[in-house]
């Protein structure tokens, strides 16, 4: 019998009795629950933008800046998250992370000048990284193979609320507590969070993390980069996360600037937009998981979704050609849908082939890759709108990324096959 891995979650099996299902779900439910807050805390900037670059004085090249100081940082940091996510192991990793970043949140309440909220968003950019390996970890340690992509569909779909909700309610919650009070308030939530974690993960034993797998170190590195596998992964995240990250930073812009759609407006069209999210990753969750049960192999599956998800988004460019407020946000969704399917897809296939050990530091690595990217979009996003050349070539990009990256993967992956946990390096 093959020995489980040292940095596993312990075994759902082990845990006694009806423990099994209820612990396994509590935790689903309180990573969906991170999930959300993370979200709410990087796009209460975008919603609030219109307030913010009032009292602060902001242009759109300012915003554009701000915007790729969070990615640069988030970047950086994902160099090293991963290693402590697989050092720490899941029962500390996830609190530590949404404490730290709650905090992060909070500082841009007090902040009042462009300095002061420059540093806040680097503080939240490098904290909120900590989110993605150790959601990622959680999750593929506790579901098995065969339920992992519901698994992951219905976290990344059931945590879009949070892009669903800031729309709808920072606007109003703004009016009462001011845009100040907006961020202190999300933060506050965050540390409630951390709180019900540490409550409901009291007496549940976790395997110890490795202490030697995880370790950052000159052959670990080497193992890392010398993989296929890893470059495969990290080009589709290059890809598909400067679209997510467009989005997420100028979709309020886009309905505002080409649709006029004010602030106390934002919600309905941006909830709608959202909505395609939460719809793609659950559908595509659920699609990958029923056909392979139907015994399709993993790599069409994975493959296969991601294709169908790719060739959505290529329908993006239509939302500048039409003049109706809800088609062009219906073709947000249809978009978001797509990313957000072939997320679930990426995660999964991170899960699927990449030994235990190094689950935490792949999904790092390529978060790495594609907050590099996203930094690099949402800089151009203010160059371009500054210089007045619209959305157009923003939205060009967009079309054709997520088949781009489809492509790399399979360049460098062309058969995904099962990993079983051991360390072996996929170089040819």
């Amino acid at each position: 019998m093959a020995e489980r891995p040292a940095d596993a979650v312990e075994d759902a099996n082990a845990w006694p009795g009806a423990q099994i299902t209820r612990r396994r779900w509590w935790l689903l439910g309180l990573v969906i629950g991170a999930g959300i807050l993370n979200l709410v805390d990087r796009q209460i900037i975008s919603v609030l933008k219109p307030l913010i670059e009032v009292d602060l004085h902001w242009t759109d090249a300012d915003y554009g800046r701000l915007a790729s100081l969070f990615q640069l940082s988030a970047a950086l940091a994902y160099l090293g998250v991963g290693l402590i996510v697989d050092r720490l192991g899941v029962k500390w990793a996830t609190p530590a992370g949404v404490a730290a970043w709650s905090v992060a949140a909070m500082a841009h309440g007090w902040a009042t000048t462009m300095g002061q909220f420059s540093v806040a968003r680097i503080a939240l950019g490098a904290t909120e990284s900590m989110g993605t390996p150790s959601f990622v970890k959680t999750l593929g340690g506790v579901f098995p193979a065969r339920t992992r992509s519901l698994a992951f569909g219905f976290s990344n779909g059931v945590s879009s609320i949070g892009a669903i909700v800031t729309p709808l309610f920072l606007p109003l919650m703004a009016v009462g507590l001011g845009w100040r009070g907006s961020f202190i308030f999300v933060g506050t939530l965050g540390v409630a969070w951390v709180v019900v974690w540490l409550a409901v993960t009291r007496g549940v034993e976790f395997a110890r993390p490795s202490t030697t797998t995880a370790a950052p170190s000159l052959r670990g590195l080497k193992i890392l980069l010398a993989d296929r596998r890893t470059w495969g992964i990290a080009g589709a995240k290059v890809m598909s996360d400067q679209v997510w990250w467009l989005l997420l930073f100028w979709a309020p812009d886009f309905f505002h600037r080409v649709f006029g759609v004010g602030v106390g407006e934002l919600g309905p069209p941006l909830a709608v937009a959202y909505l395609g999210s939460a719809i793609g990753s659950v559908a595509a969750g659920w699609a990958a998981t029923r056909l392979l049960a139907m015994g399709y192999s993993l790599n069409t599956v994975r493959k296969g979704v991601m294709l169908v998800c790719a060739l959505m988004v290529t329908t993006i460019p239509l939302a500048l050609q039409t003049h109706n407020l809800w088609i062009a946000a219906g073709l947000l969704a249809v978009t978001l849908a797509g990313h957000q399917g072939f997320s679930v897809s990426i995660f999964s296939i991170i899960v699927d082939i990449t030994p235990t050990s190094r689950v935490g530091t792949v999904t790092s690595f390529g978060a790495f890759c594609g907050n590099l990217a996203g930094m690099g979009i949402v800089f151009l996003a203010g160059q371009i709108l500054t210089a007045h050349l619209g959305y157009a070539p923003l939205l060009a990009i967009a079309a054709v990324s997520y088949l781009s990256g489809l492509a790399w993967l399979h360049l460098f992956v062309p058969r995904l096959t099962p990993c079983a946990g051991e360390d072996n390096l996929a170089t040819t």
